[in-house]
Formats: structure tokens, C-alpha cells, sequence
């Protein structure tokens, strides 16, 4: 007879699917074994830590899904140690919407007692289990629904955290603050009678300037992505703050430099557009667009951008720290067919991006004839003038 540990370890490197559809062997309870392997190996990438830590267990794949990244909540922690730079500043934190844990095992050791709020019993059993396991001892599980957790403590905090479910009753995925749970939008009141600093995680869909239209006492926005895509949109609350909040953005594990700008610069920057294309050709990151401070770079940077809706950005002198891709523009052409053999003729392949142009990816590399990949990059956009361009680059 075999036991679970033994068939975890045994298949760990196997196709879940294919795996589902053998019978297993005498004693094992497979479908808690397949939600293991296969949350051990999403870990890999994921979750290191967790991958590395003999005996930890894997929840659901949903919740596999949506819970953050080891470097997405260590981002979290240090916003933390920012806005509450002494130990004095952190006697209390509660993270209302523990899912599978990982923000709150970033976020819970900053401060001397933590709780964690989950309506899920079998994601509080394996927090339980887990928590031990990351020498996270003092941390009080509680399996409650935040809304009720709430209404019966009135426990003070040093800060709250919420990561509302982006999923309704069917489901299937929702972006609006209103449709997640909690609705944190009718918790607003109750949230700042427990603490002053409410951090909140939202989907990286949601529309910013909506969100600001719904909650109050924004400090600070943050636009963070990982390796170049946009994953969370955080929004720091302070119950003393009264202004305009400030944006920063992040592109974590890129080399990019962090970004920020006020409300005020983010309205007022002035947006340079270029008559043409100098040797260089830049385009922000994901962040820098979901943040919507495209405009502050290109003053910042004194780069010309090529037309309002682009995002591209062109200059005559090098740029090296600017948060997004870099390239060397080698020629650019209209799209004539004679213009366009002369500047393709010597290349095969390329990486092909389009940029406020009336076309796909697809269509666009059928009329080239180019094959996917090599060295050569080619962004199909349109000039200030309307004028649309094929632009040859390498990074």
C-alpha cells in the first residue's frame, strides 16, 4: 500500500491529466494528490520558497491562480516598511482576505501580532499546516468572512489588507470593486474605524480612474508587473490624507528603474509629438501604461512621442535607464510595395509589433512574408500626421 506522500513524490514530474486518468494505487486519495503535484509545480516559478519547503500543501488551482507572487508580495512588504518605517508603527496587522497566504507570510512578519482572515476552511487548514512550516507561529487564523469578522471586532489595526475574490457565483471573473468579495466600496467606513492605512489589491483590468471615483483617501496608486506584464493594481488608503494620490509604477524583475509621479504632473505633463523618428525608439512598460503617466516620461526623458495614441517614443540620443524596451531604429519606410521590398529584402524573419495601426499581428506578417523571430524587430504604427509607418529596429 502506498501512501500519498510516497505517490506525490513518486509523480511530482508527471502530466497531472495524464495522471488523473490512471487508477492509483491502493490507499492514496488522488485528488488530493493531483492538487499537490500540480500546485508544486506551478510553485517552481511562482512560489521558490514554497517549492523548496519539504511538507508544505497545495490549495485548489483557482486559488493557485490568483494568489500572488513571491516578488508581487514582497513588493507589498516593502510599501510597508516604507509608510510604517518603525517596529513602534506595527504592532497589529490583519490581512481580511487570507486566500492561500503567500502576501500574508510577506507582510505578517513586519509586525508583532498578525491575523489572518480566510471564509474558506480548507484554505485556513492549510494555512494552519503551512504556517508552521514558515516559522510563522504567531500569526491567529480565523475562518470568518471579513464582512463578519468585522461587524464582531472591533480590534484596532496598524494596517489592513484586503485582495477581494475577482470571481462572482458562477465563476467567472469580475473587475468592478462592486463585484468582487468583499465589496470593500460599502466597507470603507468600517475598514478606517480599525485602522488608518487600508492596502488594497485589485485586478490589474480595473480602470483606475473609476476605482478613485469609488474610494476614498487614495495616497497612493501602484501599478505593478512582473517580468513585463502588469499583475496588481494596489491602492494605499490613509484615512489622514485628503489629496490627489501619487502613481507609482514597477516592473518587477526587469532591470527597469521604479517610476512615480503626483496626480498633478500626471494631468499637467506636457506631450511632445515628433515630426519623425530619430535613431531611437523606446516603449514603456506595461506598468508605466497601466499607471497612465506614458506622457511624464516623455518630458522627463525629452523624447518626442510619435503620435497621442502610440505610445512610442522616439529620440536622437540614447536612453539607457528608461522603464520600458530600447531600440536602435535602423530605417523606416511607408507601406508602398517597392519601400517595403527595399527595406525587407535582406531579412526572413522578425518580431513583429503593431501600435495604433489598422491591422494584426497576423494579417501584417502575411503581407510581409516574414517568418517569426530573429533579430530584427519591426513596430507597424502611425504618425502624428496619420501617416502610417513600418519602423525597423534591433534592441
Amino acid at each position: 500500500m502506498m501512501t500519498n506522500e510516497e505517490y506525490i513524490q513518486k509523480h511530482k514530474l508527471d502530466d497531472v491529466r495524464s495522471l488523473a486518468l490512471k487508477k492509483a494505487e491502493e490507499g492514496v486519495d488522488i485528488k488530493w494528490c493531483l492538487q499537490q503535484i500540480e500546485g508544486w509545480q506551478k510553485s517552481r516559478d511562482k512560489l521558490p520558497r514554497w517549492a523548496e519547503t519539504e511538507g508544505v500543501w497545495f490549495p485548489p488551482v483557482i486559488s493557485m491562480e490568483q494568489c500572488s507572487s513571491e516578488p508581487t508580495a514582497g513588493y507589498k512588504a516593502r510599501i510597508i516598511e516604507r509608510i510604517l518605517p518603525a517596529p513602534s508603527d506595527r504592532s497589529m496587522f490583519m490581512d481580511l482576505t487570507g486566500g492561500y497566504g503567500i502576501d500574508f507570510s510577506f507582510m505578517s512578519p513586519l509586525f508583532a501580532r498578525s491575523i489572518y482572515v480566510e471564509r474558506s476552511q480548507e484554505l485556513c487548514d492549510i494555512a494552519i499546516h503551512n504556517f508552521k512550516l514558515l516559522h510563522l507561529d504567531g500569526a491567529k487564523v480565523v475562518c470568518r468572512a471579513s464582512e463578519e469578522f468585522l461587524h464582531a471586532n472591533d480590534t484596532s489595526s496598524s494596517l489592513i489588507f484586503l485582495d477581494p475574490a475577482r470571481r462572482d457565483g458562477a465563476g467567472r471573473k469580475t473587475v468592478a470593486i462592486s463585484d468582487c468579495t468583499p465589496d470593500v466600496s460599502q466597507l470603507q467606513e468600517t475598514l478606517f474605524d480599525r485602522s488608518r492605512f487600508i492596502l488594497l489589491k485589485l485586478s490589474p483590468m480595473l480602470d483606475i480612474n473609476l476605482a478613485l471615483t469609488v474610494l476614498k483617501h487614495v495616497s497612493e496608486v501602484h501599478a505593478v508587473s512582473l517580468r513585463g506584464e502588469c499583475k496588481e493594481l494596489l491602492f494605499l488608503m490613509d484615512r489622514e490624507y485628503h489629496g490627489m494620490p501619487t502613481y507609482f509604477a514597477s516592473n518587477l524583475e526587469s532591470g527597469d528603474e521604479d517610476f512615480s509621479c503626483t496626480h498633478e504632473h500626471r494631468i499637467s505633463a506636457s506631450r511632445v509629438l515628433s515630426t519623425g523618428i530619430g535613431e531611437y525608439l523606446y516603449e514603456p512598460n506595461a506598468s508605466i501604461l497601466k499607471a497612465g503617466i506614458q506622457d511624464v516620461l516623455c518630458e522627463r526623458y525629452s523624447m518626442g512621442k510619435l503620435h497621442p495614441n502610440s505610445n512610442l517614443f522616439t529620440s536622437s540620443v540614447p536612453c539607457p535607464h528608461f522603464p520600458g524596451r530600447g531600440f536602435r531604429v535602423e530605417s523606416s519606410c511607408g507601406f508602398g510595395k517597392k519601400e517595403l521590398r527595399q527595406m525587407l529584402s535582406d531579412i526572413s524573419r522578425a518580431n513583429i509589433s503593431i501600435r495604433n495601426f489598422p491591422s494584426t499581428v497576423v494579417e501584417l506578417r502575411r503581407k510581409l512574408k516574414l517568418a517569426e523571430g530573429g533579430e530584427t524587430y519591426l513596430f507597424a504604427s502611425t504618425m502624428a500626421d496619420g501617416k502610417h509607418v513600418l519602423i525597423r529596429c534591433v534592441k
